[in-house]
């Protein structure tokens, strides 16, 4: 690409995400691409509203659930090692575990794990203080967790399931979980911006996550990150320089920059190879070892999102066209659909690739009233209702969780459009709001009968009328 193509595609990048930022009232945007064996950056706005500093390629920002493929890289490095077997139970390395179910905490492997397939549900929000000890304390609340399945029997997110994951980092290697990441992955690839401790974090700029306020306008999201517990799971705090050469790592073949072999080839690209198949869902068609696979516009991507109160990243990778684009976004809910727009620009833009959502069929009053309802899981409450024109779906924190938490909690998704999708009439789309382009689908009992929602690869069981 010459110079000029180069400072042109820039400053196009850096129209959209300033558009794009401002149309979804988003403080603070940072996005990176890597296309045609370069870095383009583009950032927006500030880290905080309430100590707005200029937002650049360095900032850090928390990358939630995109963490995961930290976690899962370093698993990777140990299987190399000989010291972790995938088919493995998981009381192999945590011989302390007591599920629920005893049959199933001695059947689950580590695979089950990275690919979501445990049956374990998705979360415990518990926290277990900030020592050195906080995974560990962790599994031992894990007797109380439910099971959404048998192991290996489907696939359901299980943020749970990564943090036991961190526990299984912590007893392989001796180190905490944070160190264990960083001798494996984080200082070998010399990313300088990656960081989990707070008191790292503070020295550098760092963005901060917002909610709709009272008066609907940004407010600052007090509770800045998840607990210890989550950071297998979620608690990165990464830039998007670092998180571009995270993806050049996973587009590569295993070697560092600097020609240090992390992994052999043959183990980094089975990372991306699927192990189990997802229905419906934004997530992608299936999950490999942790990525979520997709088929975009006739390429093949691996990808992973993730959120934290407020603070939202979407990662994609397309390895078959050596292209990754990366935005982080610092506001809530418009950060999904903001980050959304900017990834699909940039597969358009810089690949010829036109991402764009299934168009869902007209409204249909006798179908909407088979799914009206309330859906639960052990944190969250979906709704579906109709007004008689169009069915809306909302997400929320069910409020004894968020009044028990002893810190803030990302704010509820309000009613927004959905509409169902053609093929058997279970599978939906939302069409609006924060959750706009989120895919799902409605599961049935033997008898037929709507029995739960399956969202953002998570299991929500109807509500028994009259129980909601």
């Amino acid at each position: 690409m010459s110079a000029h193509r180069t400072e042109q595609s820039q400053a196009e990048l850096a129209e959209f995400v300033t558009r794009t930022a401002t149309e979804h009232a988003i403080p603070g945007v940072s996005v990176g691409v890597w296309a045609d064996g370069r870095e383009t950056f583009a950032s927006h706005g500030v880290t905080s509203i309430d100590n707005p500093l200029p937002v650049d390629e360095n900032t850090l920002f928390l990358v939630g659930s995109a963490t995961k493929t930290f976690t899962a890289t370093a698993l990777m490095r140990l299987v190399a090692d000989g010291r972790v077997d995938l088919d493995a139970p998981v009381r192999r390395y945590v011989p302390e575990l007591v599920l629920a179910d005893e049959k199933a905490a001695a059947e689950i492997t580590v695979l089950d794990l990275l690919n979501h397939t445990s049956g374990l549900d998705w979360n415990l929000i518990v926290d277990t203080g900030d020592g050195d000890d906080a995974l560990a304390a962790f599994v031992e609340t894990l007797a109380d967790l439910p099971f959404i399945g048998e192991p290996g029997e489907r696939a359901s997110y299980s943020q749970a399931g990564f943090n036991l994951l961190g526990r299984v980092l912590e007893n392989v290697t001796g180190l905490t979980y944070a160190r264990a990441v960083a001798s494996l992955l984080i200082e070998p690839l010399g990313l300088t911006n990656s960081f989990f401790g707070t008191g790292e974090v503070m020295t550098r700029r760092f963005a901060v996550g917002h909610n709709p306020g009272e008066e609907g306008s940004p407010a600052v999201a007090r509770e800045w990150r998840l607990t210890r517990t989550d950071n297998p799971g979620g608690g990165l705090a990464t830039s998007a320089s670092d998180v571009l050469a995270w993806a050049r790592f996973h587009l590569g073949d295993g070697l560092t920059e600097g020609g240090e072999r992390l992994l052999p080839t043959e183990l980094l690209h089975a990372m991306r190879r699927q192990t189990v198949e997802l229905r419906a869902s934004n997530l992608g068609d299936g999950f490999g070892i942790c990525w979520f696979l997709r088929e975009a516009g006739g390429v093949r991507t691996i990808e992973h999102g993730g959120s934290v109160n407020g603070q939202f990243a979407e990662l994609v990778l397309v390895p078959e066209r050596n292209f990754a684009v990366v935005a982080m976004s610092n506001a809530g809910p418009e950060g999904i659909p903001s980050n959304r727009s900017v990834v699909r620009w940039a597969l358009e833009h810089y690949l010829g690739v036109v991402d764009a959502d299934p168009e869902p069929l007209p409204y249909d009053g006798t179908r909407a009233g088979t799914i009206v309802g309330a859906y639960e899981n052990e944190a969250m409450t979906l709704t579906v209702a109709t007004d008689g024109a169009e069915v809306t779906l909302a997400a929320a924190i069910k409020p004894e969780i968020r009044e028990s938490a002893e810190f803030e909690m990302p704010a509820d998704y309000e009613p927004a459009a959905m509409g169902l999708l053609p093929g058997d009439g279970d599978e939906f789309i939302v069409t609006a709001g924060g959750l706009a382009g989120q895919r799902g689908y409605f599961s049935r009992d033997t008898s037929g009968a709507i029995a739960g929602i399956d969202l953002g690869g998570r299991v929500f069981n109807r509500v028994p009328t009259g129980s909601a």
